[in-house]
């Protein structure tokens, strides 16, 4: 894989700057050491300006190219997953509870290594823009970014960023140049009957009775509700009721996350939704509250810098290694919020194999960081040539 030479001569540093990360994650919006560590480096590096504090704990870098241009934004994620790392590596987790599950510390490392190339050549017209994000695992941090503005005070035109992919051949590229994952809602219900003693249920008004017709029946949504071309997903995740083996409890809840691509179907889920909630309720004779929390947009990539991203990555690792037409999928992105309101494309790069993301055993491959910066780098190269 042709990496940048420049770039491969400093892969030990880039392993040292991710390792570090991994050892002390922050989980959504309170990466404040995260942030200390990403503006030391872009001193060290030397980038023209650095703003910290955006979306909180935020950083936006800007390198100014030789000329005039416009300005590129490339964004890397930076927070981690409350889950107890199972890797036994060195370099593992020092937090308890907490641990870069996801790989947005390779994320960071890669937009970092693309920085020290940029800055030291400079081989490009206009201005990058280097967007550090927190609380993309919850939170939206991409949202808050955008209705702070970054976008407009930046000058920002063209927005990219890469999600690794383990699993996927090492510097293995796959995108498209429409949907590339979904929207993402999240229902929380709570079903309000009457308590009693499990011997007596006609002096009782059973609120798990009604939570297992309501989640048998959302089902139905997709079935009955949703044209059969519709990719949605609708799976309950969490039921909780009851505290003895003869006590029929007051109380019961289910969540559910919900997830599709169409705007318009997002909103026939969330009403059929609510209607099946509040008619099996009716019907059960319970009461029932539903807290439906509007999540991500789908991330839509545009079709013309999804195609150019695509050149940049077969530059880097060739054609039998980059799929411009991959499907889409279920997993949800704030990036997405980014792509609402400026031109651009997200990409996903393989780590060859490994855990999957979100699982204790995951751990980001060093060797995929160099390939990463140089896509980034080689992107900016190509988007704004002297």
């Amino acid at each position: 894989m042709p990496v940048l030479n420049r770039i491969a001569d400093f892969a030990e540093e880039m392993k040292g700057w991710r390792r570090y990360l991994h050892q002390h994650p922050e989980l959504e919006f309170d990466c404040h050491e995260t942030a200390g560590f990403i503006v030391e480096r872009l001193h060290e590096i030397g980038v023209d300006e650095i703003h910290a504090g955006i979306a909180r704990t935020g950083v936006v870098a800007i390198i100014n190219g030789t000329g005039e241009g416009p300005t590129i934004g490339l964004r890397a994620d930076m927070d981690a997953l409350p889950i107890e790392e199972l890797t036994g590596a060195d370099h593992a987790s020092t937090i308890p509870g907490k641990m870069h599950a996801c790989g947005h510390d390779g994320h960071v490392t890669m937009l970092l290594g693309a920085a020290k190339y940029l800055a030291e050549t400079r081989r490009f017209k206009g201005r990058v823009a280097l967007l550090f994000q927190p609380a993309e695992e919850d939170g939206g941090g991409g949202n808050v970014m955008v209705q702070e503005g970054v976008m407009d005070r930046f000058g920002i035109t063209e927005v990219y960023g890469i999600h690794n992919a383990p699993g996927m051949p090492l510097g293995y590229f796959q995108t498209n140049g429409g949907a590339l994952m979904a929207s993402v809602d999240t229902a929380f219900v709570y079903v309000t009957g009457k308590g009693g003693h499990a011997a007596t249920p006609h002096d009782c008004v059973d609120p798990i009775v009604a939570v297992v017709a309501m989640v048998q029946a959302v089902q139905t949504i997709i079935t009955r509700n949703v044209y059969a071309l519709d990719e949605v997903v609708i799976s309950v995740t969490q039921i909780h009721a009851g505290t003895a083996s003869n006590i029929i409890p007051e109380e019961a809840m289910f969540c559910a996350t919900i997830r599709c691509f169409n705007p318009e179907v997002r909103k026939l889920l969330k009403k059929r939704f609510h209607e099946i909630v509040e008619g099996h309720a009716a019907a059960f004779g319970v009461t029932a509250r539903v807290e439906y929390d509007w999540g991500y947009p789908a991330t839509v990539n545009h079709p013309a810098q999804a195609a150019f991203a695509a050149e940049v990555a077969r530059e880097v690792s060739g054609d039998a290694a980059v799929n411009a037409e991959a499907p889409r999928e279920m997993g949800s992105e704030d990036f997405s919020y980014m792509l609402e309101v400026r031109p651009g494309a997200y990409l996903f790069m393989g780590m060859g194999p490994g855990a999957g993301l979100h699982h204790p055993a995951y751990d980001f491959n060093d060797e995929a960081a160099p390939i990463g910066a140089s896509f980034f780098a080689r992107l900016v190269e190509r988007a704004l040539p002297l």
